[in-house]
């Protein structure tokens, strides 16, 4: 049997619930959600959205800090059009009731924060916790909608297309490939479903479960990028990846982040032995941008053989960082560190997703009725380098985008394109007796990625890395076609797609530029390289 439904939305974040909330005026919506609706990245964003609301900030000096961020690869028509659309993207959660920091009484007198690389104070946040602000909001209002279906517990496996013909009496002609909707299984019922939709769209969020060390959820496993690149639509900047400076170190705290905001508070970075060092890699000390901070622990780390570095932010008010970051201090006493007294040890993490699928102006991917949104897609606004709290406002802005576009698509669709989908077949497949395989592929995965795709990388251990991931390719396609789905095979599919794209990305690029740094070529090559590193599946 065949669900039909107008719009599938894949993902549940900040950019899957908004567009979700605004294409419900137009028709029936279905929401595909791994875990519960909340389970997202966007729940855990701590710093905020950048948005101009000062009046010594503009729009002009956010552009600005966005392209230098992004070392030479931002599209300036994008970052022009997203900035300037953030406030009034902001405006809107307010309004569907999101609460943030104010230092006035006025409905948009927000307190506004500094991270790296901003050149004003612009981060609009609710205490340290926006996302999971936002996240709340957008769920509160797609739970009292009528037009929309949330399936939690689902995971897609492949997107579903139809590339042969368009039939129009007896002439039939070639046409791009369409995607109609997508396979999802039901991790309750182990049931595989074909789900039909006029408009597809993806918003999965990022990949950063394909390192060994990262401050994302389990969830994130790069489902979207390898769907839609299984699909034949093209990814593009895959070897971007941001790896966040701060993320705490300690054996029990699994993926907490150490917001940026703390370092525009005044935290500075210290050694095993109490010594400032930012300097000597940056004017800009502890607020320069993501990758050169990153860079700079991982080379103290490697020099001292040290486990950490620390961030110290005790020689401010104890009662300011309290009330600024409740939730860091409560989680850091939780594994007794009392940041108003100690200094934090924190770690380099994979953290952000730069690349993904390559879309246009509005969300549209090259493969038509498919949208993607969010961390899972690439509209080159970040370029070789996200700006910290670019994310969420980019999430909201395209998310808009494709809504506009999306419903006049599926209004001009009609009933134009005849096409009868084929059902989930599992003939010849039985239920797998070996988990190990899915278990000690996940592991090796992340351990190869993260020894030898990591912060600093080099063309020797990029092949090395790109030869075993294909072997382990091998290993986990033939399991796939020989067993039930499941949903650890599922993700285990497409990290190990997602690792590949990584590698081979990284392997092109023959210079260093941004995330990038690989030590054999050092310095940036604009002449060859001021482009887009492109990757679309040959079928």
């Amino acid at each position: 049997m065949i669900k039909k439904t107008d719009f599938l939305v894949i993902g549940s974040g900040i950019a899957g619930l908004s567009y979700a909330l605004k294409v419900a005026q137009f028709g029936k919506v279905t929401i595909i959600t791994k875990k519960k609706i909340q389970k997202t990245n966007t729940a855990l964003a701590q710093g905020g959205v950048a948005s101009v609301f000062s009046k010594i900030d503009s729009f002009g000096l956010h552009i600005k800090d966005t392209l230098d961020a992004g070392d030479g690869l931002c599209n300036k028509d994008v970052a022009t059009m997203v900035v300037k659309d953030g406030p009034k993207r902001i405006k809107e959660l307010v309004k569907q009731g999101a609460n943030f920091n104010k230092h006035g009484s006025g409905e948009y007198d927000f307190s506004l924060g500094q991270e790296g690389g901003h050149s004003a104070k612009r981060i609009v946040y609710a205490h340290d916790l926006t996302g999971k602000e936002i996240e709340d909001t957008l769920v509160e209002n797609v739970e009292n909608n009528k037009n929309i279906t949330i399936l939690e517990d689902h995971i897609a496996i492949n997107l579903v297309t139809f590339s042969s013909s368009i039939r129009s009496g007896l002439i039939v002609t070639q046409h791009e490939n369409i995607c109609c909707g997508a396979y999802v299984l039901d991790n309750k019922t182990g049931k595989v479903e074909t789900f039909y939709a006029g408009i597809t769209l993806l918003a999965t969020g990022g990949s950063s479960k394909v390192y060994l060390y990262t401050s994302n959820p389990d969830i994130a496993t790069g489902d979207g990028i390898a769907m839609a690149y299984r699909a034949g639509a093209s990814v593009a900047n895959l070897e971007f990846v941001q790896f966040h400076p701060t993320c705490l170190y300690h054996p029990e705290a699994k993926n907490f982040l150490i917001s940026e905001a703390v370092r525009g508070e005044g935290a500075v970075l210290i050694d095993h032995k109490g010594r400032r060092f930012m300097e000597k890699y940056s004017p800009d000390k502890e607020l320069a941008c993501r990758d050169v901070v990153a860079r700079a622990i991982d080379n103290e780390l490697k020099k001292t053989g040290a486990g950490a570095v620390f961030l110290d932010i005790s020689h401010k008010d104890p009662g300011f960082i309290k009330k600024r970051f409740p939730n860091i201090y409560s989680k850091c006493l939780e594994y007794g560190i009392d940041m108003t007294k100690d200094p934090i040890p924190v770690v380099p993490a994979a953290h952000y997703m730069c690349g993904g699928v390559a879309t246009d102006l509005n969300g549209k991917t090259d493969v038509q009725r498919l949208y993607a949104v969010g961390e899972t897609a690439c509209t080159g606004f970040h370029g070789a380098n996200r700006l910290a709290s670019n994310s969420l406002l980019e999430a909201l802005v395209y998310s808009h985008r494709a809504y506009q576009s999306s419903v006049e698509e599926f209004q001009s669709i009609g009933n134009k394109v005849n096409i009868t989908l084929d059902l989930w077949d599992e003939t010849d497949t039985t239920d797998s007796d070996e988990a190990i395989v899915v278990s000690h592929n996940w592991d090796e995965i992340r351990r190869l990625m993260w020894n030898y795709v990591g912060i600093v990388r080099s063309d020797k251990r990029l092949q090395r890395a790109l030869r075993r991931i294909q072997n382990i390719q091998k290993e986990i396609n033939a399991y796939y076609w020989d067993f039930k789905v499941t949903f650890d095979l599922i993700e285990l599919r497409n990290l190990a797609t997602v690792a590949e794209l990584i590698i081979k990305s990284a392997l092109m690029r023959k210079e260093s530029r941004g995330l990038h740094y690989n030590i054999e070529y050092p310095e940036k090559d604009d002449q060859n390289w001021l482009k887009q590193t492109i990757l679309k599946k040959s079928f």
